[in-house]
This record gives structure tokens, C-alpha cells and sequence, in this order.
């Protein structure tokens, strides 16, 4: 008894010893060293070594692969990282030296991708996809959602024309110009066709996907320029989490081209007059008056700057949106609340545009294998502008064709003169003419049932109902507006001014309205299933759409106060009201049929048979296949063993057809048209005028579908484990049976109004190019991912004028592309006049045209087509995303070349200013060797005939490269947020077009190409996001 008690005590003191000295192990910090590689055992460079819990210390691996972390717990769990491996976390457990073999993450090859009526692993699809998530959206600081979409797509490009409040689309084009008839995209939105892009909360987006090759088939007759899927987003399961974000803007005009001062103006007009044996305008007293700015009395010697007495310096852009997400395993939800504000860049224009959204989306499950969805989403929008804000003589190009010796507003602050057809920019862009009010009130709803059917295994149908309906309410109330003109001096010497009435003679109202509605029903039959190492997937559906659209409008004027703006109160005298209606209809039947082998072989078939209430019932339906094939080199065994750094490689290529159906409907019915001009009313015998029919159109019955035919190869890749990922695309498109009209070849004087025939063909190629690479240096990461897309396209048939001259045919040149007379310098004097064929106006200064034909005159038959339109052929963006602990920045250039930027002259009045560059080291009788032309009237019909002819004198490069967009921010840490309750704050501050380098002259945008728009502006925003 006595000795079990004796090596009791011993085995019990040697446990305690055991866990006092593991305790005292465990307790000692110590330094950890080893070896980071990869799954082909090659050693990783700068691979993160960090303590969990603590991730602000730690280490990162040297150029061997090797790590020393000194200081560490012997308890703690090490966490080791690496861009495009898995994160593996290893407990210490008092060792000193731990090596570690990170596996590729497979994440990216495992993620899901929209496609045409479902989803699709991004590893196996075949087609040429590209997407680009909410989250990367989120950068770009756009209230327009497609500007938000630039650059950020290889082969998608969006052109921002104008920045007016609400309207303020790009012009999206994907892959290029591939007709001459209509290039827009389809939008799909949920899965419902054509609903409105530009207009969804940017907050509300989950991902964008854009179909560029074959894979488009599935939609048929709509696809053929392309199809942007868009996926809102939806509930997930968890607790409620309600997010806010809030982005105060402020924007401007990116540039403004730089014009002529007064002096300098009316030194232009004097040297004119000079040329045509005239008498000076402005006398050399006025000159040196403006000229060293002494003595100047401001009534008599105004000198204007009208882009700051038109434009203010910036104008306020507020967005905001808060959204509320969970749900459990029988029902999730997506709430979303927001609201913008646009206000447009004139003073005193009463020129905003405002708008309120909601959505709610919900999911839920009535049994185990039936699901059930409704979306609700709603919009309402407010635009105000001046009344007959969009009038070209109302725009842009009023203020700059302004004279810069004429005041915008008398000293008193009294509207000046009329300085371009009696129209003054601070009035005729302001409420003193008017208003124009447009209200839009938009409602979309879907409804979706999805039943696993449990009797065939894969097997799963679901149905949708989309309703949409959109109400709009426009209201044009014009005004007279009154402008002030100098009268002289009283004997008191004190100024009079003569108040004049312009515009309407009497208040005028025209109100509209008009209700759209459109309902789509469809039903899909999935199939899914994998036999061993065989994966089947199929889809069968049918769709049935219908649009309702009507509009009415009056018109009344004489009313008896400009205080009442209702049509109750406006005289009976010259009233008018119309309206109209339409429908439409479509039925669609479709499919895909997808197979793969081990995720090695792939192919996929697609189809769709569309009917269309456009065409004649003997062509109304077309049928629109698509095929593709993939290899997923990668899986081979010969690839593992000797080309394992290329962790995926996958080889693919499609060809299909899509058709475009974007035309006038019912071309194949002779249609008439009501006159209602005195010259065409008959009288009968109630002696009452009786409005006239007349034909309008000769009937084409045999109208059809225009074909696209699309064929694609690619290749998509990853390496180090998808550190770097990129594809390469090739594409060749040959569109057929585009409408044209035959007037060119047949002879104006059979006096035919010829239909449109399905004449027209045009082929357009080019590559892609997608690059991303990432990587991190302990608490430093960062990203770039740079794409760029090529695609040239060529008229190869339409109905050219016959006999014509090579040289100016548009067979052969890009869409678009415009006829130019070549300039072959600066007549420096007369005998260079009277040596050359020149314009029977020409003068020395004047530009010469080059004879290109050599028929010693200059006529339209010199002119040549030019190899480029307005829309690049090379367009591409770069994003660099930055993360230093907490701190961020994402930075994006967008660029473009090989495309022409025409710049239009001031060509208003005989009086309109001058471009400053054009004045610039001009011709003149004291400077023969001046690069730029004389002094000349550039209005059209003028005596400065270059001015109002296209020529390659004033035709420039379009290439540019621009900083789109910047954001710099700070998340701040979870361990300070606590306290607060919140999940995530993050503070930033951005802007929008901040920097632009291009060949053009001072002022000049490269992506507004027409000088009636209004300009683009750089916009500067702060904002914060909060989660909680």
C-alpha cells in the first residue's frame, strides 16, 4: 500500500513538473522561421506572414522564399497569404521553424457569371463574356450609371457627350459601329429586355455582364449590337444589414475652348473689311482704347467674358442611398432608398434634374422545392430647363459665337443686347423665357416561380411576369423676354436704354402626356446533371412581350397674364391638340444545350426563333443559332506536369447569328400621311376645307431581319496562381441585309420615294486585350488591370452614287467616315493664287485646297474620304487600385485613338467670335509665313469659304488619354467602430474627368465632338459609407 501511494506521488509530481515546463513553453515568445512555396514547390516572393489577431505585425517572404518572424507567442496561430493562393492559418505550438505549400485559389475559376436566362461557372464558359461587379462600380462616382460603366469593359465604349442635367447618357457601343442603322445595345435588366440603364441606383447593382459574340444568340433579333445583362442585387441569409451612402459633388466644365478677346476680335474684323477694300469697322481710337484698357467707360466700351457670365463656377450634384439586406432559409430580402439632385451649369437657368428610387426585392420559399420572388422598384424624376434649353441657337454654341464687345447685362444689371439672332445666352439660358418641366413616373414589377422538380434530378422550372408601366407629364410654358439696347446719353449724362420685346409675341403653353406600359411573360425548363465525368445542361423557353404606348398633347396661346400658366386660361384662337397610339407584340421560343467533359472539353449550342409584329407575316419569324467550343488546356496532364505556373489556360472559340429588327415598323404596308398646309385641302360642297391624304411611302413586303454573323476566338488565362489573369479576344463580324434606300442609283427624276431594301452590308474585326495583375508587400497591396479593344469596321455594300471616284467613296471606309479637302498650305500672295487651281473667292491667307483630281478647279470632286470617323477604333482603360492598412485609392484612365475630331468654326452671324488658337500667328500682309489662315468672316455663306467647308486643316487627331476617375478614402478599423456599433465606415474624397492630355487645341473636350452640346464637366466629390 505503501508504495502505490509512493509512485502515485511520483507520476503525480512528474505531471505537474511536465505541465509547468509546457506551460512555461507555451508562455515564451520566440522566432519562427521557414519557408513559403508554392504547389509546384517553387518558393513564393513576398508572401505575408502575419499573427491572427494581430495583423499589423508580421513579415513577408525574401527572394528565396524564406521568413523570419521574431517575437511570437508560442501559442499563436501564424497566417500566411499570398495573392491568388488560399490563406492557410497554422498554429505555432511552440516550434521555431513551420514551412508552408499554399494552394491556388480557385475562386476566380469557381465564380458564376450571368449569362443569357441563368448562370454559368466562369471556368467553363464558352463565349466572349466579360463582367464587371457592383463593388468596382462603386469607384466611379457617376450619377448616370453607364458613365460609370467607361472603360471598365474591354470592348464596350462609352462616349460622354454632353453633362446636361438628365441628359447626360454616353453613347455606348459595343465592339464598335457594326451597321449603319442603329448601334445601341440590348439592356436586360433581371432578365426582363429593354428597361432603362442610365437611370438604376448605382447602390442596387450586383453585377454587369456584356455579351459580345455569339452567346448573344439567345436573344435573337434584339442582339445583334451586343447585350448588357445587368443583376440588382438580393438578400442573403443573416441578419438585417443596413447600409448608407451619402456623395456631395460639385462639377465644372472639364475645358472651354479659349476664344478672341475684344481686341483682338475686332483687330480680326477691321483686317477683313482690309481684304475687301472696306472701311474699318472699329476705329483706332476703339482699339486703343480696349487695347490699353485706360479711360474706358463700360457703357459705351463693354468687354465681355461670356462663359463667366453665362456658366457658374460650379454647380452642386448631391446622391444618396440607404439599403437594408438579410434574411433566414425561408425568406430573404434587399430594401433599397434613393435619391440624386443634378443642377445644370447656367446661371439663373432653373435647369436641375432630380430623382427619387426605391426597390425591394424579395425571395422566399413556399416548400422545400419551390421558390418564389417578387421585385418592386419604382422612379420618379423631375427635369426643369428654360424653354427651348435644347435649341442649338439657345446652347453652347451661342455663347461662344458671342461677340466679346457686346455686353451680356448693362452695368444697372439690365439683360443686353441681341448679339446672335436677337437672342442674348444670359437670357435665352435662363426662367425669363420660360420653363420646360418633364415629369416621369416609372413602375416595374416581377414576379418569378421556381420549382426544383423533384421527380427528374436536375430538373427545375421557373416562370416570370414582368409588368412596366411609365407615365410622362411635360409642360412648355414660353414667355416674351425683353433685351436692353443702347440709346446714348441724356443731357444729364446719364445712360438710356431701349427696352425691346423678343420671342413669342404672346405667353404660349403645350402640356403632353403620354403612358407606357409593356408586360413579358416567360417560362423556362432548366436541366442540370453530371453523369461521372459528364456534365449535361439544358434550357428550353418561350417569351411573349407586349407594348402599349399612347400620347396626347394641346397647344393654346393668348393668354391674358403670364402668372397663369393652364390650358383653361389660353385663347381659342390658333389652339391645337393631338395624339397617337401603338402596340407591339413578340413571341420568342429559345434554347441552350451545354456539355463538358471533366470541365476539360466544352461546347455549347444556343437558339432562338423570334417573331416580330415589324415584318410581313411570311418573314416575321427568324431563327438566330449560336455555337461554341472550349479546351481547358490547363487540366491536361501534359500541362500539370510541365506548365504548372499557368494554373489555367482554356482555348475557345463561336460563331453564331443575331439579328436587328431596330427599324420603323410595318415598312411593308403603304403608308399615308395628312396635310394640313392650305396648299393641300380640297373643298366640297360645304365649302369647308377639308385636310388632304397623300402617299408617304412605296411599300417593301419583303422586308427582313438584319443578320449579324459573328465569329470569336479566345483565350483566357491565369498564372502564379491567379496573381495574373488575363484574355485575349479576336472577332470578326459581317452584318447582312442592312436597310438601305436605292435613291443614289436611281435617278431623281423618276420622282420615286423609294423604300428601304435589305441591301446593306458591313464587316467589322478587331482584338481585346485584358491584363490584371496583383499582388501585396506585407500591409501594401495594390492592382492593375489595364484592357484595351481594337475594332475596325467597313462599308462593304450600299447603294454608292454610280461612276464614282475611288478616292471619295465610302465602300471601303469606315462608318461615318467624311469627305475632306485636302489642305495643301497658305496662298501667300497673289501669284500663288493665280499658279494654283483655287475657289474663284480665294485671297492670299486663304487655304489651298488641293487639286486631287487635276482638273485644274477646285470643286466637291477633290474632296477624299477619310480612313476614320468620330468614333475611335482604339479604346481602352487602366484601373490601379491601392490599399496601405486602412488607407485606399483607386485611380482609372480611359483613353482612345485612330479616330477624327472635326472642330466646327463659330459659324452663326457674320459677327461671331473667333476661336483664340485661330488667331494665333494668322496670315497677314506682315506675316506671309503665318501657319494659321487671314482674318475672315467665318459664317457659312461668308467670304472665309474654308470656314464652312470640311477640310483636313481643321480636321485633328481625336487621340486622348484622361484620368476618368480617382478616389482616395479611408476604412476605418473594426477595433475603433465597436463602441459605435458600426460594421464599416469609410471616408472619401473623388473626382470625375480630372485631367485630360490630347493634340486638340486649348479647350477643346475630345469626347464632345459637336460644339452644340453643352460641355463635359470634371466633377469633385466627398462621401462616406457606412454599414451597420
Amino acid at each position: 500500500m505503501e508504495c502505490i501511494k509512493i509512485c502515485f506521488i511520483r507520476k503525480l509530481v512528474f505531471l505537474f513538473i511536465f505541465l509547468f515546463s509546457t506551460f512555461y513553453i507555451i508562455s515564451q515568445n520566440i522566432t519562427v522561421k521557414g519557408t513559403v512555396k508554392d504547389n509546384a514547390n517553387g518558393e513564393l516572393i513576398g508572401a505575408t506572414v502575419v499573427i491572427e489577431g494581430n495583423e499589423s505585425y508580421g513579415t513577408v517572404t525574401d527572394l528565396d522564399g524564406k521568413y523570419v518572424l521574431e517575437n511570437v507567442p508560442a501559442s499563436a496561430l501564424l497566417k500566411f497569404s499570398y495573392v491568388g493562393m488560399k490563406v492557410q492559418t497554422i498554429p505555432v505550438n511552440g516550434r521555431d521553424v513551420i514551412d508552408v505549400q499554399l494552394l491556388p485559389d480557385t475562386e476566380l475559376l469557381d465564380e458564376v457569371v450571368v449569362v443569357g436566362y441563368g448562370t454559368q461557372k466562369k471556368a467553363t464558359v464558352t463565349g466572349a463574356i466579360s463582367s464587371v461587379g457592383g463593388e468596382d462600380l462603386q469607384m466611379v462616382h457617376a450619377i448616370n450609371l453607364t458613365n460609370r460603366l467607361t472603360g471598365k469593359v474591354p470592348g464596350l465604349t462609352a462616349m460622354q457627350t454632353s453633362s446636361t442635367p438628365g441628359a447626360d447618357d454616353p453613347t455606348i457601343r459595343i465592339r464598335g459601329m457594326n451597321t449603319t442603322g442603329n448601334n445601341n445595345p440590348l439592356i436586360v435588366v433581371d432578365g426582363i429586355a429593354n428597361r432603362n440603364l442610365s437611370r438604376l441606383d448605382p447602390n442596387d447593382i450586383e453585377s454587369i455582364t456584356v455579351l459580345k459574340d455569339a452567346s448573344a444568340a439567345i436573344y435573337g433579333a434584339q442582339a445583334a449590337n451586343g447585350v448588357i445583362l445587368v443583376t440588382t442585387k438580393r438578400g442573403n441569409d443573416g441578419n438585417a444589414k443596413v447600409s448608407a451612402t451619402f456623395n456631395q459633388g460639385f462639377s465644372a466644365p472639364t475645358s472651354l475652348p479659349v476664344m478672341a478677346d475684344a481686341y483682338t476680335y475686332m483687330s480680326m474684323v477691321n483686317e477683313n473689311n482690309s481684304y475687301y477694300g472696306l472701311a474699318p469697322t472699329y476705329s483706332q481710337e476703339i482699339l486703343d482704347i480696349y487695347q490699353n484698357q485706360t479711360k474706358k467707360d463700360p457703357w459705351l466700351y463693354p468687354e465681355t467674358n461670356w462663359y463667366k457670365e453665362v456658366y457658374k463656377d460650379y454647380s452642386p450634384e448631391t446622391y444618396g442611398n440607404v439599403s437594408i439586406s438579410g434574411g433566414t432559409n425561408k425568406i430573404k430580402y434587399f430594401l433599397s432608398l434613393g435619391a440624386n439632385y443634378q443642377e445644370g451649369i447656367h446661371r439663373n437657368s432653373g435647369n436641375n434634374y432630380s430623382q427619387i428610387n426605391f426597390r425591394s426585392n424579395i425571395d422566399g420559399y413556399i416548400a422545400e422545392n419551390i421558390k418564389i420572388g417578387f421585385d418592386l422598384s419604382g422612379r420618379q424624376s423631375i427635369t426643369n430647363r428654360p424653354a427651348d434649353m435644347y435649341n442649338p441657337l439657345y446652347s453652347h454654341q451661342l455663347v461662344v459665337q458671342s461677340r466679346p464687345n457686346m455686353p451680356a447685362r448693362w452695368p444697372n444689371g439690365l439683360p443686353g443686347p441681341g448679339v446672335e439672332s436677337d437672342l442674348n445666352p444670359v437670357v435665352s439660358s435662363s426662367k425669363e423665357m420660360g420653363y420646360d418641366r418633364g415629369k416621369l413616373y416609372n413602375l416595374q414589377g416581377l414576379i418569378n416561380l421556381d420549382i426544383n422538380l423533384t421527380f427528374i434530378k436536375g430538373l427545375s422550372f421557373k416562370t416570370n411576369v414582368a409588368v412596366d408601366k411609365t407615365f410622362y407629364n411635360n409642360k412648355k410654358w414660353s414667355i416674351p423676354y425683353y433685351l436692353y439696347y443702347w440709346k446714348g446719353y441724356n443731357d444729364k449724362h446719364e445712360p438710356e436704354l431701349i427696352k425691346a420685346k423678343h420671342g413669342v409675341s404672346q405667353p404660349e403653353l403645350l402640356q403632353s402626356m403620354a403612358d407606357d406600359g409593356s408586360i413579358t411573360l416567360n417560362a423556362l425548363l432548366n436541366y442540370n446533371q453530371t453523369f461521372n465525368d459528364h456534365t449535361f445542361g439544358g434550357l428550353l423557353g418561350v417569351e411573349r412581350s407586349t407594348t402599349d404606348y399612347m400620347n396626347i398633347s394641346a397647344f393654346r396661346k393668348y393668354f391674358p397674364s403670364e402668372a397663369i400658366d393652364e390650358l383653361f386660361a389660353g385663347g381659342d384662337k390658333e389652339k391645337t391638340n393631338n395624339g397617337s397610339a401603338s402596340q407591339s407584340a413578340r413571341l420568342n421560343y429559345f434554347g441552350r444545350l451545354n456539355y463538358n467533359y471533366k470541365s476539360k472539353y466544352l461546347a455549347e449550342f444556343v437558339f432562338r426563333y423570334d417573331g416580330s409584329y415589324i415584318f410581313h407575316k411570311d418573314y416575321r419569324f427568324g431563327f438566330f443559332p449560336g455555337v461554341s467550343f472550349g479546351w481547358v488546356v490547363s487540366e491536361e496532364n501534359f500541362w500539370k506536369e510541365e506548365m504548372s505556373f499557368i494554373n489555367h489556360l482554356k482555348l475557345r472559340a463561336s460563331w453564331g447569328q443575331t439579328g436587328n429588327d431596330r427599324i420603323a415598323a410595318y415598312q411593308y404596308l403603304a403608308t399615308y400621311g395628312f396635310r394640313t398646309d392650305w396648299k393641300n385641302k380640297y373643298i366640297f360642297n360645304t365649302n369647308e376645307e377639308s385636310t388632304a391624304l397623300r402617299e408617304l411611302r412605296i411599300p417593301y413586303e419583303n422586308i427582313t431581319w438584319e443578320v449579324a454573323n459573328q465569329t470569336n476566338v479566345g483565350v483566357d488565362f491565369q498564372m502564379l496562381g491567379g496573381k495574373i489573369a488575363g484574355t485575349l479576344e479576336y472577332f470578326y463580324n459581317f452584318r447582312d441585309k442592312i436597310l438601305e434606300y436605292r435613291n443614289a442609283s436611281v435617278p431623281l427624276s423618276t420622282g420615286l420615294t423609294l423604300p428601304r431594301e435589305n441591301i446593306g452590308q458591313v464587316s467589322n474585326q478587331g482584338c481585346e486585350i485584358m491584363i490584371s495583375y496583383r499582388d501585396n508587400i506585407g500591409d501594401f497591396s495594390y492592382s492593375i488591370s489595364p484592357n484595351i479593344s481594337y475594332a475596325a469596321n467597313k462599308i462593304v455594300f450600299w447603294d454608292e452614287t454610280p461612276n464614282i471616284e475611288d478616292y471619295r467613296k465610302s465602300t471601303g471606309k469606315p462608318i461615318g467616315a467624311g469627305l475632306y479637302y485636302q489642305v495643301d498650305g497658305i496662298f501667300k500672295d497673289q501669284a500663288s493664287i493665280d499658279a494654283t487651281p483655287h475657289l474663284p473667292s480665294a485671297k492670299p491667307g486663304d487655304l489651298i485646297f488641293k487639286d486631287v483630281n487635276g482638273d485644274k478647279k477646285i470643286d466637291g470632286l477633290d474632296q477624299i474620304r477619310s480612313n476614320n470617323s468620330s468614333i475611335p477604333k482604339l479604346f481602352g482603360g487602366m484601373t490601379v487600385d491601392l490599399k496601405y492598412k486602412n488607407f485606399y485609392s483607386s485611380i482609372f484612365f480611359q483613353g482612345a485613338a485612330q479616330n477624327d475630331y472635326y472642330i466646327e468654326l463659330p459659324t452663326g452671324s457674320p459677327e461671331s467670335n473667333y476661336y483664340k488658337f485661330i488667331t494665333e500667328d494668322r496670315w497677314s500682309e506682315s506675316n506671309l509665313n503665318g501657319t494659321n489662315p487671314r482674318a475672315a468672316i467665318l459664317a457659312r455663306g461668308g467670304r472665309g469659304y474654308w470656314s464652312s467647308m470640311n477640310n483636313t486643316f481643321f480636321k485633328k487627331k481625336g487621340d486622348y488619354l484622361r484620368l476618368k476617375s480617382m478616389e482616395v478614402g479611408y476604412m476605418f478599423p473594426m477595433k475603433l467602430l465597436k463602441v459605435t456599433g458600426l460594421q464599416e465606415l469609410n471616408l472619401y474624397v473623388s473626382g470625375m474627368n480630372l485631367l485630360t492630355f490630347s493634340g486638340l487645341p486649348e479647350g477643346f473636350d475630345p469626347e464632345r465632338t459637336n460644339s452644340t452640346n453643352w460641355p463635359v464637366n470634371k466633377v469633385y466629390n466627398v462621401g462616406l459609407k457606412l454599414t451597420f
